[in-house]
């Protein structure tokens, strides 16, 4: 059954200004997306042309990383950061593992409202809801998933926070938003992420973080030392915090020759105790 946790009425779409879901779509070949977006994008791509391989081995990790939990026995996922629906979804990966698998989408970019009804049509025996939502604040986002009645956050939650981080300056303090969430879900929930890095490409992923600041989206890539501490006081499953394409690979899952540098994602899943 779907449920969307807004309304789409007069919603300003922002097309003056771009927005990293938009840019996104674009990396992906989507056509959700406005002239200001591919612009902004195609400087991002001038800077690195590998950025539409990071977009993709991020959906294919999604997709490992989530079936996974499925097959494990989670049954509720909130997946925060949406971005444009791009088949497969989330709930089309989880719930071909388990139909009674429900999913909680969240975003801020109000052009995912506008599609969401792509993210709403679930199995029969599951539930997805939509929640318009601003990952800065977690204890709000948390309770207008609550208000959903889709989830019971006092039963174990997959939480993912997929491309997401990198949008999030330390003066946000990411290591804050992230405590606070796993904090208010119960042992045995799960956390799942994606960061960009500089680690292999610096110059580059400082252009590219250039080029989102300047345009209104603040973006800080991260070391992978950077990153480990979004996991402190959870338990990493193996084979831990690894790039992308590393983390448990399936055979044609994703382009057969990938180097570190043309990847540049960080990826991880871990549990609370």
């Amino acid at each position: 059954m779907p449920e969307r946790g807004d309304s789409d009425d007069n919603i300003d779409l922002r097309q003056d200004q771009a927005h990293s879901a938009r840019m996104y779509d674009y990396y992906l070949g989507g056509k959700t997306n406005y002239a200001v977006d591919r612009d902004a994008a195609e400087q991002v791509i001038k800077a690195f042309p590998a950025i539409g391989t990071v977009a993709r081995v991020n959906r294919a990790y999604m997709h490992r990383a989530m079936r996974h939990l499925a097959t494990a026995g989670v049954r509720q996922f909130i997946d925060v950061g949406t971005g444009i629906p791009t088949a497969p979804n989330l709930h089309d990966i989880v719930q071909e593992v388990a139909s009674e698998a429900r999913v909680v989408y969240v975003d801020n970019d109000p052009i995912v409202l506008v599609y969401a009804d792509a993210l709403l049509g679930g199995s029969p025996q599951g539930r997805t809801a939509y929640v318009h939502g601003d990952a800065t604040a977690p204890g709000r986002l948390l309770a207008a998933v609550r208000e959903q009645n889709v989830l019971n956050l006092d039963e174990p939650v997959a939480l993912s926070l997929h491309a997401l981080l990198h949008f999030v300056p330390d003066h946000l303090e990411p290591g804050r938003i992230v405590a606070e969430f796993m904090a208010q879900l119960p042992s045995g929930s799960y956390l799942s992420l994606t960061h960009c890095t500089g680690d292999f490409d610096p110059e580059a992923w400082q252009k590219i973080s250039d080029t989102y600041n300047a345009r209104g989206t603040p973006a800080q890539v991260r070391s992978r030392e950077e990153v480990l501490p979004f996991f402190d006081g959870l338990e990493l499953i193996d084979p831990g915090v690894v790039l992308a394409h590393q983390w448990r690979p399936e055979a044609g899952s994703g382009p057969a020759v990938l180097t570190d540098r043309l990847v540049s994602l960080y990826a991880g899943v871990a549990r609370k105790p």
